[in-house]
């Protein structure tokens, strides 16, 4: 029967072969780490692109059924929350009790208009959070990195009757935060709470 010895460069391919199966397997299981992202439909795919349709729409000028062509119908779209004349009040009442002759001329026919006045307020926004670093490290429980990217709008819109009379646009047009949890004893850290309860 006949020997086959393997040779010191097939060691050493095998030995190469195994430590980068290894490393691969270690560092490309980033992809098996959790992802998850909040949306609420519009027609906006960005904060630029909120702040160049609303600022089509001007004050006095503008009527709900413009508003509505924006893609900004309550009963259509998710986000927008419709308001009666008493939250609208609430909206200004620090500014109205403060300095009342600095009150913006949309907000002051608002007041004016009483039971007439409504308005909308609108809240889109898009983010997307993903896990980062080492599976195993995240999955054990060591240290866990989340990233989180993407927008946010809010605007308040007030009409008296149909007519826009008040626009506010803010909100946050990049958004990104990196959360890192660390215990360093993974899935020992509660180990000490659960005993005790």
């Amino acid at each position: 029967m006949r020997r086959i010895h393997m040779t010191t460069p097939s060691r050493q391919v095998l030995l190469c072969c195994a430590i980068a199966l290894v490393l691969g397997a270690l560092g490309g299981c980033t992809s098996l780490l959790p992802t998850s992202r909040t949306d609420v439909a519009s027609r906006w795919t960005s904060y630029e692109d909120a702040e160049r349709a609303l600022a089509t729409m001007q004050a006095f000028e503008a009527r709900r059924d413009d508003v509505h062509r924006q893609g900004l119908d309550p009963r259509l779209g998710p986000g927008i929350t419709v308001l009666h004349f008493a939250d609208v009040l609430q909206r200004f009442a620090a500014v109205v009790q403060s300095r009342p002759d600095h009150v913006d001329p949309g907000v002051n026919a608002c007041l004016q208009a009483g039971q007439r006045c409504s308005g909308y307020a609108i809240s889109v926004k898009k983010l997307s959070r993903q896990r980062v670093g080492n599976f195993w490290v995240d999955s054990l429980d060591f240290r866990r990195e989340t990233v989180t990217t993407g927008w946010s709008v809010e605007v308040l819109l007030v009409f008296v009757d149909d007519t826009l009379v008040y626009k506010l646009v803010g909100g946050q047009p990049t958004i990104r935060e990196v959360d890192v949890q660390r215990k360093p004893l993974g899935p020992l850290q509660g180990w000490g709470q659960q005993l005790a309860r």
